[in-house]
């Protein structure tokens, strides 16, 4: 059963929205939010959460779990909005809040072991890890593998695919994909027996609407192609390919289709309030 919201729930869900930050909000005064940088890392950490009461060393303790550098290894640089030095951090004893950090500053790491795991990238470059290569002796020597697996479904049919296998096991008809049109002058003859401004019925779905366009559209594959403004929001554009206009039409009315799929003649706009044959006064 639909439960619908009462005037006071919907003005607290109001007040919830556009108020303050909670998090923010509640935080204790001691903490600032700095950003952290690493002289061998890419990323950046944004906002992370240090206690002003905390020593040096503890900050690069909790630091370690961000960027994998040992605390043993860090120097800790203070940094301002715009980037500037502001402190070294030298003193393991010290605490962060003689340093004066504010919200927004960043404690830029440096690195100094040349054995670290993030030197040269290995923490982010992932083309730089050596990856296990099977050769195709060892994989032809594998039972069950998929290679075989479809060398017995080409050996029992042919014209298998796995796009035939899966619709298969989806329960349903499996609709190759058109071959690739390599002629300009694709469906020429059906297009010459369509003229702008005939109304048409357009499969699949008998859309009603008004010819706008025949010819080759550039951006679309090779062949002529009908330009349709429907009678309703039935298309998938204003007339238009790539940014270049065909036709005049609003968001949604237009679409480009095959000539074989546009059939000319008297189709008027339907009408979902006509009275349908066949039904009398007392049947709806």
């Amino acid at each position: 059963m639909a439960q619908f919201l009462n005037r006071e729930d919907v003005e607290a869900l109001r007040a919830y929205v556009v108020g303050p930050d909670s998090g923010f909000a509640n935080r204790a005064e001691s903490t600032v939010l700095l950003h952290v940088t690493h002289n061998n890392l890419k990323a950046k950490f944004m906002e992370i959460r240090l206690d002003m009461h905390a020593t040096i060393e503890s900050v690069k303790v909790k630091l370690s779990f961000h960027c994998g550098t040992s605390p043993s290894a860090m120097l800790l640089a203070l940094l301002d909005e715009s980037g500037s030095p502001v402190a070294s951090l030298w003193e393991d004893h010290r605490k962060l809040g003689y340093y004066t950090p504010r919200d927004g500053y960043t404690l830029h790491i440096t690195d100094m072991d040349p054995t670290s795991a993030s030197a040269g990238g290995w923490l982010e470059d992932t083309s730089l890890v050596e990856k296990y290569r099977m050769s195709d002796e060892d994989y032809n020597k594998r039972e069950k593998t998929y290679r075989k697996w479809k060398a017995e479904q080409l050996a029992r049919d042919p014209s298998w695919t796995l796009e035939k296998e899966m619709a298969k096991r989806r329960g349903i008809e499996h609709v190759p994909p058109a071959p690739k049109v390599d002629d300009p002058d694709h469906m020429m003859d059906l297009a010459a027996a369509i003229s702008v401004g005939q109304r048409c019925s357009v499969d699949p779905g008998d859309r009603r609407g008004e010819v706008m366009f025949v010819g080759r559209v550039e951006g679309l594959p090779l062949g002529f192609w009908v330009g349709v403004k429907y009678d309703e929001p039935l298309g998938k554009n204003d007339g238009s390919v790539k940014g270049r206009k065909y036709f005049e039409c609003a968001q949604g009315y237009g679409g480009f289709v095959r000539p074989d799929k546009v059939q000319v003649g008297d189709f008027p706009p339907i009408d979902d309030f006509a009275e349908e044959e066949g039904l009398g006064d007392d049947e709806i």
